[in-house]
């Protein structure tokens, strides 16, 4: 059985497994049709947020559709390179596809949290549902992520710490 897998290896794998189709999708209705995807479920609280709260024009509405769609496009590829980097194994063993896990993670947290405050003020509470669960598991392999590779440098500076003699500390006075 292969050792080389991290937690948060298989934690972003099986999250891409999840974003790449759901949210591709979305963005390519939205593509298709940038009103018609702005008001479909997964996207109709922001849609409901600025037709309500912003009052902006349909060409407006047109332009954030689209603004949505880049967002979603960006993720989905983040997360397409993490799995590409991931099937690698020497980039996998050093943890090489962290960076791109990591922007996948703050994009799409963004935009879940934006949707969710919108799906707030608007009062859809299944768009906010949706957008609070994919929040929550996003920021929860962000923090696998960052505990995991926080763990090997706190080992390294108590490795560093132990190599060092009592006699050279340098909070001593001579």
């Amino acid at each position: 059985m292969s050792t080389n897998w991290r937690i948060s290896s298989f934690s972003g794998a099986l999250l891409a497994a999840y974003f790449i189709p759901a949210w591709a999708s979305i963005a390519f209705q939205i593509m298709a049709s940038p009103v018609r995807g702005l008001y479909e479920r997964p996207s109709v609280s922001i849609g409901f947020f600025i037709s309500d709260h912003l009052h902006l024009s349909g060409i407006a509405s047109v332009r954030i559709a689209w603004l949505l769609a880049l967002v979603r496009i960006t993720t989905v590829a983040f997360f397409t390179l993490y799995l590409v980097l991931l099937s690698l194994r020497s980039v996998r063993e050093r943890g090489g596809g962290d960076e791109t896990l990591g922007m996948a993670l703050v994009l799409g947290s963004v935009l879940s949290f934006v949707s969710m405050l919108a799906a707030s003020v608007a009062g859809e509470a299944e768009a906010l549902r949706l957008h609070a669960t994919e929040l929550l598991m996003l920021v929860g392999i962000g923090i696998v992520l960052v505990v995991e590779g926080a763990a090997p440098r706190l080992a390294e500076v108590r490795d560093e710490t132990d190599s060092v003699p009592a006699g050279n500390l340098s909070l001593q006075q001579p």
